[in-house]
């Protein structure tokens, strides 16, 4: 535990010889670190991602123990990389089905590290995705049970994690927790249904049409906005008319 310390230790003093502090402003900016925002306290050395990335493949190879550690850092930049370097070790796993549910279930024992938008959007369809859908699709009603979570991060990982999955033509799980979390309140939920939507719709356009059938009239304008997006502008005007945003309850869906 102490080498794993010290490792962690001189990857922070690297990473901080990486920094700026003009981006550093830029980027708690960008993802809402003020008092009341939703990456409140978050701190950014300044590091943009492909930096990231050059320095966790120069590095490699790392162990988790090591992961550990640096995920427990309040630097952005920092989780970032601990979790770009697992991403990495899930892909290297192969077929390898036992080292994968090791990784996956680091992943989820880590949930509460984290803990902003681009750390979920990295990680989770790559880790989880592929997981549930390729490994152990008996464990999908996870997605579920991190849907009804308190915790925006942890909803965010249910509905992001179906990328993975409609990557493999798997359509399912998005349309169904699309659909427990379609009248969320948060815009960073509804961007990421909105989202899901879009790339289902890019692999099947059909299912997303008959979906926006069903629910366009009745679901959030940054939802059906960002669903519409590769789709033509005539079918886009015609669904964004039909939108009222109504609040209703989402067990009125099931």
């Amino acid at each position: 535990m102490r080498q794993a310390n010290e490792e962690a230790a001189q990857h922070l003093t690297a990473l901080i010889g990486m920094g700026s502090l003009k981006q550093a402003e830029i980027l708690q900016r960008f993802f809402k670190t003020g008092e009341g925002e939703y990456g409140y306290g978050d701190i950014f050395l300044g590091i943009k991602v492909p930096a990231i990335r050059a320095y966790e493949q120069r590095n490699r190879p790392w162990h988790t123990d090591v992961l550990h550690e640096m995920l427990r850092y309040p630097e952005h930049d920092m989780r970032a990389l601990a979790l770009i370097a697992l991403v990495n070790l899930y892909k290297k796993a192969g077929k390898d089905a036992q080292e994968k549910k090791r990784l996956f279930d680091f992943y989820m024992a880590h949930f509460e590290h984290i803990n902003n938008w681009d750390l979920v959007d990295i990680t989770c369809p790559y880790i989880v995705g592929n997981y549930l859908c390729e490994v152990s699709p008996e464990q999908e009603l996870l997605l579920d049970k991190w849907a009804d979570s308190d915790r925006l991060w942890t909803k965010r990982i249910a509905v992001v994690s179906t990328l993975g999955m409609i990557r493999q033509e798997y359509f399912v799980p998005t349309l169904r927790i699309c659909t427990r979390l379609l009248f969320d309140r948060h815009d960073l939920i509804q961007k990421a249904n909105g989202w899901m939507l879009r790339e289902m719709g890019k692999r099947n356009k059909q299912l997303l049409l008959d979906y926006l059938e069903q629910y366009a009239h009745r679901m959030p304008r940054t939802t059906l906005r960002y669903a519409l997006e590769k789709l033509d502008p005539e079918t886009k005007k015609d669904f964004m008319q039909r939108t009222g945003e109504q609040e209703i309850g989402s067990k009125e869906l099931f």
